[in-house]
Parts: C-alpha cells; structure tokens; sequence
C-alpha cells in the first residue's frame, strides 16, 4: 500500500511539472525582423495626397530589437515630385529609434530621413525629421521637427508637425483610428494646414489587413495643386491592402 502511494505521489508530481512546463513560454527574441507589402487608392500623407489622387505600391522592411531600439525602411510610388517639374517616381524613407515606457505612458523618439531619388528639383524635397510620441492607454501624442528644409519648401527648416490620433480596438480584429494634425511650414504660412481621418481596419489574420479611411484637410488649394488643377488636400476616401510577413 505505501510503495502505490508512493508510485501515485511521483506520477502526481511529474504530471504537474509537465503542466507547467507547457505553461512556459518561450524565451523572447533578441530581434525580430519582418517585412510588409501593400496598396492604396491614394497615398495621403498628413492629408496630403502624394499620388495625384491614385493608387499607390508601398512595401518595407522593420529590424526591432527587444532593448527598445529599432531600424527600418518603407517606400511608395508617388507623383508629386513629377508634378513639381522633377524626375522621382518613389519615396524612400529609412528610419531609427527607441521605444520604452515610464509607467503606464509608452514613449517612441527617433529619426525619419525622407528621400526622392534623382528629384532634380532646384530646392532638395530631401528631408530630416527628429520626433518624440506619447502613449497613454489608447491615445497617442506626437510632435516631429524638420531639421532641413520641408518636402522642397525653400527656407523651411526647423518646420513641425504635431497630431494625435487614438487607436480602439473593437473586437474580432476591427479597430477604429480617429486623427487630427497641423502641420506648420516655416516662412510659408499659406502652405500649412490641419488634417483629419477616420480610419476602420480588419485584421484577417496570417499577415493580411484591409482598411478604409475618410481622409481631409483645410489646406489651401492654391498651394496643394496639381499642374492639372486637381486639389490634393480635398476630403476623400481611402483603400487599402496590406500583408506583413
């Protein structure tokens, strides 16, 4: 009877340890590196369409390393550098920073550089952002500051941008992403203006999302104007696809 109850007490012991060694998780990467590909009817911009109202092809790639900091790049198709008289059929951004957390507030500060290749534009729309944002449950605050000239705008530098925006998830993979910005351009004042959205997402699920977005700005339509008369800061919906891997 003793040498059962014994058998029964280990049988116990090495069921529960099993259990909650298939309770553990597995250790966190040091690094994660992951790629996105995508389209939209119309590449907006802090409201502004870069794309002369069309569709767009936008892909990048995100290195994210578990201390917080991270490296990236992303680029699209876009438009309005031929509009302007130049020759730069993409934008190509590269990007890097740190993301952390003081409490309950998430914080993300880094570097964006937005570049045109082969512009030929006579002032450089190449441009360098620094930025900082604030995260609180689901609202988020973020403030970015030229230290070039502005997207081609002569004697801009030390121009800024500053929304906020919230992210609700609302079950079932659906979210809902209100938004509101200003962007101001130094010495050029009729060229700033504030933006808005509404965007609804869907994650499907395996690396697949779709959303749709109401996009519009106060902008003046003197300034953000195609050469064909067509006012890219006009209020518009928005498609979009999307797959990460």
């Amino acid at each position: 009877m003793k040498l059962k109850t014994t058998q029964k007490m280990v049988l116990a012991a090495m069921a529960l340890s099993g259990a909650a060694f298939a309770q553990t998780k597995a250790p966190e990467p040091d690094y994660t590196l992951s790629y996105n590909v995508g389209a939209v009817t119309d590449y907006r911009y802090r409201g502004i369409s870069q794309s002369r109202l069309k569709p767009a092809l936008q892909g990048g790639a995100d290195f994210a390393h578990k201390s917080g900091f991270y490296l990236g790049t992303w680029a699209s198709t876009i438009k309005w550098i031929k509009d302007a008289g130049g020759d730069a059929p993409i934008e190509w951004d590269i990007y890097g920073g740190y993301k952390g957390s003081f409490g309950a507030v998430g914080y993300d500060v880094g570097l964006l550089r937005y570049q045109y290749p082969s512009h030929d534009l006579a002032v450089s729309p190449n441009t360098t952002e620094i930025y900082g944002a604030a995260t609180f449950g689901v609202a988020t605050l973020k403030y970015s500051h030229a230290v070039t000239n502005l997207f081609g705008f002569a004697d801009s530098k030390n121009s800024y941008y500053l929304d906020a925006s919230a992210t609700f998830d609302v079950g079932n993979g659906w979210s809902v992403v209100p938004h509101v910005g200003y962007q101001k351009v130094k010495n050029f004042s009729p060229a700033s203006y504030t933006d808005y959205s509404l965007t609804v997402a869907k994650d499907f699920g395996n690396g697949f999302s779709a959303s749709v977005a109401l996009v519009g700005t106060d902008a003046d339509d003197s300034v953000y104007v195609t050469p064909a008369g067509k006012f890219t800061g006009k209020t518009g919906g928005v498609l979009g696809v999307k797959y990460s891997f």
